[in-house]
């Protein structure tokens, strides 16, 4: 059931269909030829919700990977913004994977869709209980973080209070995405965890002494397990390779640790220590900085829960997350958050 308040009168016009479901296999097909590649039939749909990927086998015997971008989510210079900092990463033989230009371009545009073409890579998620992969994980996001505190973004946006916690309660309050049962409580508990946000870096007024403040950087900005591919060692260029730059952003270095952390407090203790121990090799990490996992984890869960909200009228989000907008979801976010100020209140992470 989608998580709406009140239901649609019952002489309502059936809901316009969603630009993706005219991305027909056709279609992703052709996109491809305008730029002459030519697909022997073969597509596979990779994982993505926000924007429709897929794995195409050309006649060449070559793969690559097509996205088409969510209509509306990004500006195209935003766009070419993450183009032009996955393509510096390349140049400096950091494993990123970049988009392939053709005509001197890298987005381009076919029945109503903006979309890029990258090479296939393939691998597994890496072992992050193992100090060594955590330590060479590391080692690249401190290249990756090198080249991205070269210069700032110019169309990108920040990763901070306003935009993934502020602006995500008051749509889903607007938009009476949470129940009326639940809505006080959820409220209550949304504003108590924002609230804390707002004493770190994290809130819109910086520290007031330059020499306190922490610095912000180009990232990755979603760097979980899924988006780092691992291939075999004991061969030529094995090892981590970073997809999805989707999620760049301007923000704190730590962004790109936190979500690699996982277990116990001795666990990601321990994790920590593997990545910054390989980070170090290629640039400093300010520890203050730990400060902010907790608050970051409960913007991300915060921003979740709006993203989910706003992409229901995509086909494939009731599909995927019939659970979502009940009473007993928000009951749990309801105690995720509670539990969440009480992490923000402990002593952070040391490493």
């Amino acid at each position: 059931m989608p998580p709406f308040n009140v239901l649609p009168p019952a002489a309502s016009p059936a809901p316009a269909a969603h630009p993706y479901e005219r991305l027909t296999p056709d279609v992703v097909l052709d996109a491809l030829a305008s730029l002459g590649l030519h697909g022997d039939g073969r597509l596979t749909a990779l994982n993505s919700y926000e924007n429709r990927v897929y794995q195409v086998h050309l006649e060449d015997r070559s793969t690559v990977v097509v996205k088409f971008y969510r209509p509306e989510r990004w500006s195209d210079d935003e766009i070419l913004e993450e183009h032009g900092f996955a393509l510096e990463l390349a140049a400096a033989e950091v494993p990123a994977v970049a988009p392939l230009s053709f005509d001197d371009r890298t987005l381009h545009s076919h029945a109503g869709f903006g979309f890029s073409v990258s090479p296939y890579r393939g691998g597994r998620a890496p072992e992050l209980d193992d100090f060594e992969v955590l330590e060479w994980v590391g080692r690249f996001l401190g290249r990756i973080h090198a080249i991205g505190a070269r210069k700032p973004f110019v169309h990108r946006p920040a990763l901070d209070l306003q935009s993934f916690g502020i602006a995500s309660r008051d749509w889903l309050l607007s938009h009476q995405m949470v129940p009326l049962d639940v809505q006080r409580d959820w409220e209550a508990a949304c504003n108590a965890a924002l609230d804390m946000i707002a004493a770190t870096q994290l809130g819109n007024e910086p520290a007031t002494d330059v020499e306190k403040r922490l610095k912000k950087l180009r990232l990755h900005g979603d760097v979980h397990p899924g988006n780092i591919l691992w291939t075999p060692t004991d061969r030529p260029g094995g090892g981590p390779h970073f997809v999805d730059l989707d999620d760049a952003r301007t923000g704190f270095a730590v962004q790109d640790l936190w979500m690699l952390l996982s277990g116990d407090r001795a666990q990601r203790t321990g994790q920590l220590s593997g990545l910054i121990d390989g980070y170090e090799q290629f640039r400093d990490f300010d520890r203050r900085e730990l400060a902010l996992i907790e608050p970051l984890r409960t913007l991300r869960l915060i921003h979740y829960s709006a993203w989910l909200a706003r992409r229901w009228e995509d086909p494939i989000f009731p599909i995927n997350f019939p659970w979502f907008g009940s009473s007993d979801y928000w009951k749990g976010q309801i105690q995720t958050l509670q539990d969440q100020c009480e992490a923000m209140a402990e002593e952070p992470l040391y490493a």
